[in-house]
């Protein structure tokens, strides 16, 4: 049952929807964070969104700190749900995260997602070395920051930062040690996002989601930086919708 998993969250029902729209928080996210897309989706398509161990309501338990142990425990928990059409949207390490799914759903399945959609992420293919996990706390916070992922508010209050930075060092921790292991591509359109101004991915970096997949990619760019849907909700929203719905009639 959706209701009784500790990793999805559904804020709304949608019980007519032909397709689920899964959405992956970026490192130091919550399921929370796409609450508005759900709520904007609520009358047209059904939304859950992950909720990582470490967070909210899912603080005392212990953070994981990569992203094939992320991957296989979200697999499992959305395996009951792949009985129906799904889509994946991810953010920054969800985007990985949702790559990563999306290739075990081929590999134990022998299908995948009706769409990814990428955003705010390179390619699985496209490596940096990034070590902001090894940074001490005002390290970690001065990135956060940077990047202006996390409430201002929260990262003012120290025993706030108390509470969310070890969730939040374990996600840097995934996201920064994650090697792509080459394998067959994705059979689903892919569609990459990305701001015209986000530090942590290129328009090359972004384009190279084209190398994943053999079902058709498409890149959206956007004026910003690295959390540019912020500012262009409503934008991205009418392009998943626009997307899943002109799908929906497959699925009948």
């Amino acid at each position: 049952m959706i209701d009784d998993n500790p990793w999805i969250r559904r804020f709304h029902r949608e019980p007519n929807s032909r397709v689920t729209l899964v959405c992956f928080p970026h490192a130091g996210g919550s399921a929370s964070f796409f609450y508005p897309v759900s709520d904007a989706m609520q009358s047209t398509l059904q939304v859950v969104a992950l909720q990582y161990p470490g967070r909210q309501d899912r603080r005392m338990e212990k953070p994981l700190t990569s992203i094939a142990e992320l991957a296989d425990q979200s697999f499992a928990a959305l395996r009951p749900l792949m009985d129906r059409p799904l889509a994946f949207f991810g953010h920054s390490m969800g985007a990985t995260l949702a790559f990563e799914v999306a290739v075990r759903m081929k590999q134990e399945l022998g299908t995948g997602p009706v769409t990814l959609f990428a955003s705010g992420r390179r390619a699985p293919s496209r490596h940096r070395d990034e070590t902001v996990h090894r940074l001490d706390d005002d390290g970690v916070v001065g990135e956060l920051k940077k990047l202006s992922g996390t409430d201002t508010r929260i990262l003012g209050d120290l025993e706030l930062l108390r509470m969310i930075l070890p969730a939040i060092r374990a996600d840097y921790t995934a996201a920064e040690t994650y090697r792509y292991q080459p394998g067959p591509a994705l059979d689903c359109p892919v569609v990459a996002l990305t701001g015209d101004n986000d530090p942590k991915v290129s328009i090359e970096e972004a384009t190279a989601w084209g190398e994943h997949t053999s079902g058709g990619f498409e890149l959206r760019v956007f004026p910003g930086g690295h959390f540019y849907l912020a500012q262009h909700q409503r934008a991205v929203i009418n392009l998943i919708s626009d997307q899943l719905l002109l799908l929906a009639p497959q699925y009948r």
